[in-house]
């Protein structure tokens, strides 16, 4: 009797140990994007302020290739709305083209040349900042004009080395400052423009941009 228990034990045994088969990985073809959005189109819009609607203009073909014939995405300006209207295609390869088109248009807007606003179409680590002179020290009247004078330099000069320094490209617009780079190019970039608002001469913001730079290269 107890061998017959033994045996059946063992025999059970011997089936809990069998490794149990699993049903095949379900294989599901890649999402397109406009499948992503259940089939819904994408819109985004950006505003145009008066001073840009000229320049746009001009540059319109320039800003309407990349984005329709690189990006694939539709891209309109509404006249009575005054903005410039973005919205996503059936053949989109991808969903973050539309925001990418809705920056290099921003970036065009704030007053960055279509040059350097188009790097935001190609590369993914670039971003714009926007500060206002303000933000770093209430000035007013003549005292605000001599901050914005010294950010620029002689025939921007000034402006120029900071850009060149740091890989970045800086837009004065009376007292607000965009600029357009990586994260860590920004920081040294923005640094700088704050000396130079604070009181610091050029000559003492140049020095310190050397080093900075030089430690930059030494890095990569």
């Amino acid at each position: 009797m107890q061998s017959t228990e033994a045996l059946s034990a063992m025999e059970v045994e011997a089936v809990a140990s069998e490794p149990k088969l699993l049903p095949p990985k379900p294989e599901f073809a890649p999402l397109k994007p406009h499948e992503m959005s259940d089939g819904q189109v994408q819109f985004r819009k950006v505003s145009v302020p008066p001073h840009r609607y000229t320049p746009l203009k001009k540059a319109w073909m320039d800003i309407y290739t990349p984005v329709y014939e690189q990006m694939k995405i539709d891209i309109r300006m509404n006249l009575k709305a005054r903005k410039v209207e973005l919205k996503t295609r059936h053949d989109t390869p991808d969903i973050s083209n539309l925001q990418k088109c809705a920056d290099f248009v921003h970036a065009f807007m704030l007053g960055f040349d279509v040059i350097d606003a188009i790097a935001l179409l190609r590369l993914d680590e670039l971003y714009v900042e926007s500060f206002e002179v303000k933000d770093v020290k209430t000035l007013r009247g003549d005292h605000l004009s001599r901050a914005i004078g010294r950010l620029s330099g002689k025939g921007g000069k000034t402006k120029f080395a900071i850009e060149n320094a740091t890989k970045t490209r800086v837009v004065i617009a009376d007292s607000k400052i965009h600029i357009l780079g990586s994260f860590a190019n920004i920081k040294i970039a923005r640094d700088s423009l704050c000396s130079l608002i604070m009181g610091s001469p050029a000559g003492k913001v140049y020095s310190k941009l050397r080093a900075v730079t030089a430690r930059l290269a030494e890095r990569f």
